[in-house]
């Protein structure tokens, strides 16, 4: 059955920024909005948060003194951690999409407005309120060559029985394409079925995403699995069955 996000506990998020004015306005605005906000200002305070709490989002600048935040968000995303929001001063097109390629959910180019930075963070949080809460009425799971996808415990099993990491854009992105395969999905198609109609995202993260998704599920098996259709969107080719 499903819950309702304000039956769920509040969610715990990690603001990682050196700039200490910047970081505490941050944190305060997420608080007034009814989140529990812990702070850091580099990679060693943000670990010792990490060790004692169970985060669900970090909101993590790029440039940080010691270990900066591309370097830690591939990491994190690597480990199959929290949730992660970029904030930077590189607003650049190219910028974004690197964050996104390490792993990042969405970013974000400093000044950013603080709504826009709550928007940002309902949206992720909203999917990850939608899989802990069960979302709209599915299976537990989904199988798919030789793959299975855990929609309680967020995890993706290979047909050789090991378990791949996904962010949480490419989780949403591949139950999109699970509930919706052998069918072409535009790029709004998929903004709405992943992120929510009123997440403000530009589609390039959607190819991005996508790109990673794909080179993940195509490591464990040849077949290609996610095909694109130029100027129409994407289809993904295989059956799926939820047992």
């Amino acid at each position: 059955m499903a819950v309702s996000p304000s039956a769920l506990p509040a969610r715990q998020i990690l603001v990682v920024d050196d700039d200490t004015e910047l970081r505490r306005q941050m944190a305060a605005y997420l608080r007034e909005h009814g989140y529990l906000v812990q702070e850091a200002a580099d990679a060693a305070a943000m670990e010792r948060a990490l060790a004692q709490t169970a985060v669900d989002l970090v909101v993590l600048d790029v440039m940080l003194p010691g270990e900066d935040g591309l370097s830690i968000c591939r990491r994190l995303a690597d480990e199959g951690g929290p949730a992660i929001v970029m904030v930077s001063a590189m607003g650049e097109e190219v910028d974004r999409i690197l964050g996104l390629e390490l792993g990042a959910d969405d970013y974000l180019a400093k000044p950013c407005n603080p709504r826009e930075l709550l928007a940002r963070v309902r949206a992720v949080i909203r999917r990850l309120d939608e899989v802990r809460g069960g979302g709209a009425p599915r299976g537990r799971t989904y199988q798919f060559q030789g793959f299975v996808l855990d929609m309680l415990r967020r995890q993706l099993r290979a047909p050789n029985g090991t378990t791949i990491l996904l962010t949480a854009g490419e989780f949403s992105l591949l139950v999109a394409f699970l509930d919706h395969p052998q069918r072409i999905l535009s790029r709004d198609q998929l903004l709405e079925l992943a992120r929510g109609s009123q997440a403000d995202v530009f589609d390039r993260a959607v190819d991005v995403q996508i790109s990673r998704l794909r080179r993940k599920l195509h490591a464990c098996v040849e077949s290609e699995i996610i095909r694109t259709y130029r100027g129409a969107g994407y289809l993904f080719d295989a059956r799926v069955t939820r047992p």
